[in-house]
């Protein structure tokens, strides 16, 4: 049986990343994506010369019509086709002090990892609990952990994801399904080029920022068979950054 394994905002970034290296672990992928259609291609160009299958599903995950809608659709129309893994990595940054932000930027910040979660989670999971198999890997941030000045909003919504990881987990376990959030530090991506790189690599003991390939890389374990009595955890990836 072909297995698939789905990875909202897989695009570019760290989920981008993810794609590319459960795609070498021998999923073929649906790549969601909000905007971006060049860069999706191109994700999906190289999950083909991996020798999978890539299919493209736009929609915004905050849009609970339109997830509800696109996952529904796939997964009746490939009702003997299973989504074993889902990697909800769909998120934004909008950052601004608490006396400056405004109730866009808060309820939008929140909304695509929260609501997202939830809208593209809950279709999946009937077929996991019925298959009795599944792997939900929700990206989380060391933000949500620790909390970081300029990101209230930021920090909510990942303290609230890491919240819903651990219950849902609960849940789901007798079901032979896990739910695990991973929670990265700074890594290289554009969504990190505008903070001050010089002034911020001081407070990590690695003294680096992280690569997205090493996310994906926790992340192809808490995927794996391996990873079966581990669920529930908020595992950091943050060069030690506390």
């Amino acid at each position: 049986m072909e297995k698939y394994a789905l990875v909202t905002g897989a695009s570019r970034g760290i989920g981008r990343a993810v794609a590319l290296r459960l795609a070498a672990d021998g999923y073929n992928i649906i790549i969601n994506y909000r905007s971006g259609q060049q860069a999706a291609e191109a994700v999906a160009a190289e999950i083909e010369k991996l020798g999978r299958k890539a299919v493209l599903m736009p929609f915004d995950v905050a849009d609970g019509e339109a997830a509800t809608s696109a996952v529904s659709q796939w997964l009746s129309e490939n009702k003997e086709t299973p989504i074993e893994v889902l990697v909800n990595n769909a998120g934004i940054r909008m950052d601004s002090v608490m006396a400056m932000m405004d109730a866009v930027s808060w309820h939008k910040v929140i909304n695509t990892t929260l609501d997202g979660f939830f809208n593209v989670t809950q279709p999946i999971l009937k077929k996991m609990q019925r298959l009795r198999y599944g792997r939900i890997i929700n990206m989380a941030s060391v933000s949500g952990l620790m909390g970081i000045a300029g990101q209230t909003n930021y920090s909510a919504a990942k303290a609230a994801l890491i919240g819903a990881t651990k219950a849902l987990a609960k849940e789901v376990a007798p079901r032979g399904i896990t739910v695990n959030a991973v929670a990265p530090g700074f890594i290289e991506t554009d969504m990190t080029e505008e903070l001050d790189h010089d002034e911020l690599v001081k407070t990590i003991p690695a003294g680096r920022f992280g690569t997205p390939d090493e996310v994906a890389h926790l992340v192809s374990f808490l995927a794996s068979p391996n990873a079966g009595y581990i669920t529930g955890q908020a595992i950091t990836i943050n060069g030690g950054l506390y």
